[in-house]
Protein backbone atom coordinates (compact mmCIF):
# COMPACT_ATOMS: atom_id res chain seq x y z
CA UNK A 1 0.00 0.00 0.00
CA UNK A 2 1.68 3.30 -1.16
CA UNK A 3 0.02 6.48 -0.31
CA UNK A 4 2.51 9.70 0.39
CA UNK A 5 2.38 12.96 1.22
CA UNK A 6 3.98 16.36 0.57
CA UNK A 7 6.41 17.83 2.68
CA UNK A 8 3.52 20.61 2.54
CA UNK A 9 0.60 18.66 3.04
CA UNK A 10 1.93 16.65 6.12
CA UNK A 11 3.44 20.03 7.72
CA UNK A 12 -0.38 21.33 7.44
CA UNK A 13 -1.78 18.00 8.76
CA UNK A 14 0.55 18.13 11.50
CA UNK A 15 -0.50 21.54 12.64
CA UNK A 16 -3.92 20.56 12.54
CA UNK A 17 -3.13 17.24 15.04
CA UNK A 18 -1.20 19.73 17.06
CA UNK A 19 -4.44 21.77 17.77
CA UNK A 20 -6.53 18.60 18.77
CA UNK A 21 -4.39 16.49 21.08
CA UNK A 22 -6.73 13.22 21.01
CA UNK A 23 -5.63 12.81 17.31
CA UNK A 24 -3.30 10.14 16.45
CA UNK A 25 -3.89 10.11 12.26
CA UNK A 26 -5.23 11.54 9.22
CA UNK A 27 -8.20 9.44 8.38
CA UNK A 28 -7.90 9.25 3.95
CA UNK A 29 -11.58 7.70 2.94
CA UNK A 30 -13.74 7.81 -0.09
CA UNK A 31 -17.75 8.04 -0.20
CA UNK A 32 -19.78 8.04 -2.81
CA UNK A 33 -20.33 11.81 -4.20
CA UNK A 34 -20.59 14.24 -7.15
CA UNK A 35 -21.56 13.56 -10.28
CA UNK A 36 -18.56 11.39 -11.43
CA UNK A 37 -18.88 8.66 -8.20
CA UNK A 38 -15.98 9.50 -5.80
CA UNK A 39 -15.10 12.33 -3.15
CA UNK A 40 -12.59 12.13 -0.78
CA UNK A 41 -13.54 12.07 2.80
CA UNK A 42 -10.72 13.62 4.95
CA UNK A 43 -10.62 13.71 9.21
CA UNK A 44 -8.61 13.44 11.95
CA UNK A 45 -8.83 10.28 13.88
CA UNK A 46 -9.04 9.75 17.43
CA UNK A 47 -8.61 6.20 17.42
CA UNK A 48 -7.73 3.74 14.65
CA UNK A 49 -10.73 1.45 13.55
CA UNK A 50 -10.24 -2.27 12.89
CA UNK A 51 -11.41 -2.19 9.56
CA UNK A 52 -8.52 0.52 8.77
CA UNK A 53 -5.12 0.25 7.92
CA UNK A 54 -2.23 2.72 8.58
CA UNK A 55 0.80 3.76 6.79
CA UNK A 56 3.44 6.76 8.16
CA UNK A 57 5.04 9.12 5.88
CA UNK A 58 6.28 11.98 7.29
CA UNK A 59 5.46 11.53 11.24
CA UNK A 60 1.99 11.57 9.74
CA UNK A 61 0.15 8.50 10.17
CA UNK A 62 -2.64 8.09 7.36
CA UNK A 63 -5.41 5.76 8.13
CA UNK A 64 -7.49 4.20 5.20
CA UNK A 65 -10.52 2.18 5.79
CA UNK A 66 -9.72 -1.07 4.21
CA UNK A 67 -12.89 -0.72 1.25
CA UNK A 68 -10.85 2.29 -0.10
CA UNK A 69 -7.42 0.78 -0.49
CA UNK A 70 -7.74 -0.13 -4.14
CA UNK A 71 -9.29 3.76 -5.20
CA UNK A 72 -6.62 5.69 -3.39
CA UNK A 73 -3.22 3.62 -3.71
CA UNK A 74 -0.78 5.27 -5.18
CA UNK A 75 -2.70 8.68 -4.52
CA UNK A 76 -0.05 11.55 -3.28
CA UNK A 77 -1.64 14.33 -1.16
CA UNK A 78 -0.35 17.54 -1.80
CA UNK A 79 -1.64 21.07 -0.15
CA UNK A 80 -1.64 24.10 -2.35
CA UNK A 81 -2.32 27.90 -2.07
CA UNK A 82 -4.72 28.72 -5.17
CA UNK A 83 -5.27 32.41 -4.90
CA UNK A 84 -6.46 33.32 -1.72
CA UNK A 85 -7.63 29.22 -1.22
CA UNK A 86 -5.34 27.09 0.33
CA UNK A 87 -7.14 23.27 -0.10
CA UNK A 88 -5.39 20.00 -0.75
CA UNK A 89 -4.91 18.16 -3.61
CA UNK A 90 -4.93 15.00 -4.17
CA UNK A 91 -2.77 13.23 -7.32
CA UNK A 92 -4.99 10.04 -7.89
CA UNK A 93 -3.17 7.43 -10.46
CA UNK A 94 -6.06 5.18 -10.45
CA UNK A 95 -8.56 8.00 -11.24
CA UNK A 96 -9.87 7.63 -14.64
CA UNK A 97 -12.10 10.71 -14.85
CA UNK A 98 -13.52 13.84 -12.81
CA UNK A 99 -16.62 15.82 -12.86
CA UNK A 100 -15.69 19.55 -14.24
CA UNK A 101 -15.71 21.12 -10.48
CA UNK A 102 -13.08 18.44 -9.49
CA UNK A 103 -15.24 17.56 -6.61
CA UNK A 104 -15.67 13.77 -7.61
CA UNK A 105 -13.53 11.60 -9.46
CA UNK A 106 -14.14 7.86 -11.39
CA UNK A 107 -12.27 4.72 -11.29
CA UNK A 108 -11.94 1.56 -13.49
Amino acid sequence: MTLSLTQQAADRILHFMSLDQQAVGFRVAVKKMGCSGWGYDVSLVNEVQQNEVTITDKGVTLVIPKDALDKVEGTVIDYERQGINQIFVYKNPNATGSCGCGESFTTN
